[in-house]
C-alpha cells in the first residue's frame, strides 16, 4: 500500500516538473546554506584549536591593558617593563620567560617603502627557544638569527611569495628598517596564522637601537613548570604583578592569559556567529516550507475531482491524507538532497580556496554523516509539516461535492 502511495505521489510530482522544481528552491537553498555553514564552522573551529595546540598548553601570555587597535602593547597606557619581566621570571611555577617587542616599522626595499610589523627575538638562548617554539617559526630559506647577529633580519613568508615590493624578498637580499641597512638571512615558511606571514624579525638589542626604546615590553611569554598547575601559576603571576605595579584586584592594568582561555573566548564567538548565520539560513527553510504548503493547496484544488473519484471507489480519509503528506514529504526530502549536495560542494570549494590562499590543511570542511542525515531528515519533516493543512483539506472533501468540481 505504502509503495503504491509513493509511486502515485512521485508520478503526480513528475507530471508537474516546473512547479515541483520551483517549490523545492527555498528548501535546497536553506539546506545548502545550513550544511555549508555548519561544515565550515566546524572546520574553522578545528583549525583554530590546532593553532592553539601548536602554541602549547604550558605557555602563558602577559600583556599590558590595551586602549585601542594596534600591535600588542602598542596602545597600552602603562607598558610592561624590565621590572615586570623580572617579577614574572621569579614567580613560583615559571620555568622560563621571554620578553618580546611587536612594533610598526618603515621598511624600504627596491626604492619602495611600506609600514610593516617588526618583532624581536630575546637575548637569552632559552628565551629564544621558547619564542620560536610558541610561534612555530620554520624556515624555507636561510637560517634563524643567531644571538651574535646585529643588522640581520628574517622575513615573513608573504614578502617572499607576494610582490608587496617591486619584487619578492629572498635570502641574501638587502633592505632598510627605519633607515638602517639589514641583510636578509632567512625566510619563514608559510604559517597557519596569517599575522606571522607578514612580520620582520630582528634581535632584541637591534630593535631597541633602531627604534630608540629601552626598558619596555609589548608582551611577555612564560612557560610553566607543570601543565597541571597552569591555573595556579597564572594566579601567582597576577598576584605578583598586582603587588609590583601597586594595583588592586579588578583594576589590573595588565592581562594574563593561557592559550586555552583565549581558545575558549574564540570558540564562544565562533559559536555565536554560527548560530546567527544558521538562523539567517533557516529563513530560507521557512520560505521553502510556505512554498510547499502553497503548492500542495494548489494541487488539492486542481485534483478535487480526482480525490472525489478515489473516495467514491473506497479510498478513506486517512489514505487521502497519507497521499498528500507523502507528496509534500518528497518535495522536502528531494529539495534537502539537492541542498546537501550543493552545501557540500560549496564548502569544499571554500576549503580549496583556503588551501590556495592560506596553505594546505588549514581549513578543512567537516562534513559528517550525522550532518548529512540530519539535514535530510529535517528537510523531510519541513516538507511533511508544511503539507499537513492542505492534506487535511483534501481528506475532508465529500465525494459528491468533489465530483461536481
Amino acid at each position: 500500500m505504502i509503495f503504491d502511495f509513493l509511486l502515485y505521489s512521485f508520478n503526480s510530482l513528475k507530471a508537474r516538473k516546473t512547479r515541483t522544481l520551483l517549490t523545492m528552491v527555498g528548501i535546497f537553498i536553506g539546506i545548502a546554506a545550513v550544511v555549508s555553514l555548519i561544515s565550515l564552522g566546524a572546520g574553522l573551529q578545528k583549525a583554530v584549536e590546532s593553532q592553539f595546540a601548536a602554541a602549547g598548553t604550558d605557555k602563558i601570555i602577559v600583556q599590558a591593558a590595551e586602549t585601542g587597535f594596534g600591535p600588542p602593547g602598542s596602545t597600552a597606557l602603562e607598558r610592561l617593563g624590565e621590572d615586570d619581566f623580572k617579577v614574572i621570571k621569579s614567580v613560583n611555577g615559571i620555568k622560563t620567560a621571554a620578553k618580546r617587542y611587536v612594533r610598526a616599522v618603515n621598511v624600504e626595499f627596491k626604492d619602495k617603502s611600506r609600514v610593516e610589523v617588526l618583532t624581536s627575538l630575546p637575548r637569552e638562548n632559552d628565551a629564544r627557544e621558547l619564542v620560536i617554539d610558541a610561534a612555530g617559526f620554520e624556515l624555507i630559506q636561510g637560517r634563524m638569527l643567531k644571538t651574535t647577529d646585529k643588522f640581520k633580519v628574517v622575513v615573513g613568508n608573504s614578502f617572499h611569495t607576494e610582490e608587496k615590493f617591486p619584487r619578492v624578498i629572498n635570502n641574501g637580499d638587502k633592505l632598510q628598517l627605519n633607515g638602517y641597512d639589514f641583510d636578509v638571512v632567512g625566510v619563514l615558511d608559510k604559517a597557519g596564522n596569517p599575522q606571522l606571514n607578514g612580520i620582520f624579525i630582528v634581535n632584541e638589542p637591534i630593535l631597541e637601537e633602531i627604534l630608540d626604546i629601552d626598558d619596555e615590553a609589548d608582551l611577555i611569554i612564560a612557560q610553566v613548570t607543570s601543565v597541571k598547575d597552569v591555573d595556579k601559576t597564572v594566579e601567582n603571576v597576577k598576584k605578583a604583578l598586582r603587588k609590583s605595579r601597586d594595583v588592586d584586584i579588578g583594576k589590573e592594568d595588565f592581562s594574563v592569559e593561557t592559550p586555552q582561555q583565549t581558545l575558549d573566548s574564540v570558540n564562544t564567538v565562533l559559536n555565536v556567529v554560527n548560530i546567527v548565520l544558521i538562523g539567517i539560513a533557516a529563513i530560507s527553510l521557512i520560505v521553502g516550507g510556505i512554498g510547499i504548503m502553497n503548492t500542495m493547496y494548489t494541487s488539492v484544488l486542481e485534483r478535487t475531482r480526482e480525490i472525489g473519484i478515489m473516495k467514491s471507489i473506497g479510498a478513506t480519509n486517512g489514505e487521502i491524507l497519507s497521499i498528500f503528506l507523502i507528496e509534500s514529504g518528497i518535495l522536502g526530502l528531494v529539495g534537502g538532497g539537492i541542498g546537501v549536495f550543493l552545501g557540500v560542494g560549496f564548502s569544499k570549494l571554500v576549503e580549496y580556496g583556503a588551501s590556495v590562499a592560506l596553505g594546505p590543511n588549514l581549513l578543512l570542511a567537516e562534513v559528517s554523516l550525522t550532518l548529512v542525515i540530519g539535514s535530510l531528515v529535517f528537510s523531510f519533516l519541513i516538507g511533511t509539516v508544511s503539507g499537513i493543512l492542505p492534506a487535511r483539506q483534501a481528506s475532508k472533501l465529500q465525494p459528491v461535492d468533489a465530483l461536481r468540481q
